[in-house]
């Protein structure tokens, strides 16, 4: 074999090498291809799944905040209804007890109201012997009234004249006036036994009171619907 046919096959041999080289390149670089186009692929679903879950995470949070927001608001609108209700029940009360302070200046008829009280306090007691206890400046008009309710009392009930004294050591406080503090009484008197046992309060404001707590699902009711219809009561026994 001369040169030439060697320099022939060198280069059939250098040219065989070259396209191997050049296929495996080939290939190589499409597997590359096809594993970087996969990993971009991963690389994608895997920062859009962390975008969804961030904006899940968010609007969860947005969501959260708008129900704290709306509850906060629902609760301060039921704190300024219900201190608005408050204000208005504490002024129908003050209204109520300015109206009571005015009956014990008519003194003809407040007379016969202590007379009635006092009856009203024998007949719940049902005892031979009771103490009354009233304001001190009610204390003449009591005394004027006692023996006609104690005849009264005695006839309704059909017993003896009870012994019936008024306290004019220890009274109930005074009528309230206009900026002085403390307590006060409308008006009425406390009507016990002799030794203290049983105590019935028969004052307006302890009479109030009961009305006031006895009428106020009702008043509350009122308020809520607008109805200015007056309300129906019966005064206590």
């Amino acid at each position: 074999m001369n040169e030439a046919e060697v320099n022939k096959k060198i280069q059939q041999m250098v040219h065989f090498i070259r396209q191997e080289a050049e296929e495996k390149a080939n290939e190589i670089a499409i597997v590359a291809e096809e594993e970087f186009n996969i990993y971009k692929l991963q690389l994608v679903e895997a920062e859009k799944t962390k975008i969804c879950a961030e904006y899940d995470r968010k609007e969860r949070l947005v969501v959260q905040r708008k129900k704290i927001e709306h509850s906060t608001h629902l609760n301060a609108q039921r704190l300024r209804y219900l201190h608005a209700v408050e204000d208005l029940l504490r002024r129908i009360r003050d209204a109520a007890e300015r109206q009571l302070a005015t009956i014990s200046n008519q003194q003809g008829p407040y007379a016969k109201f202590l007379e009635a009280l006092i009856i009203q306090g024998l007949l719940r007691l049902k005892e031979p012997a009771a103490l009354i206890r009233c304001r001190k400046e009610d204390l003449h008009l009591v005394e004027t009234v006692i023996e006609s309710a104690c005849e009264i009392y005695a006839s309704k009930a059909n017993v003896a004249l009870p012994k019936v004294a008024v306290d004019d050591k220890l009274f109930l406080p005074g009528p309230p006036q206009q900026g002085v503090h403390g307590s006060t009484c409308l008006g009425g008197l406390v009507v016990t036994t002799r030794d203290g046992r049983i105590v019935l309060n028969n004052t307006l404001d302890a009479r109030l009171q009961i009305v006031f707590k006895q009428q106020l699902p009702e008043v509350r009711k009122r308020l809520l619907s607008g109805d200015p219809a007056p309300l129906s009561h019966s005064p206590p026994q």
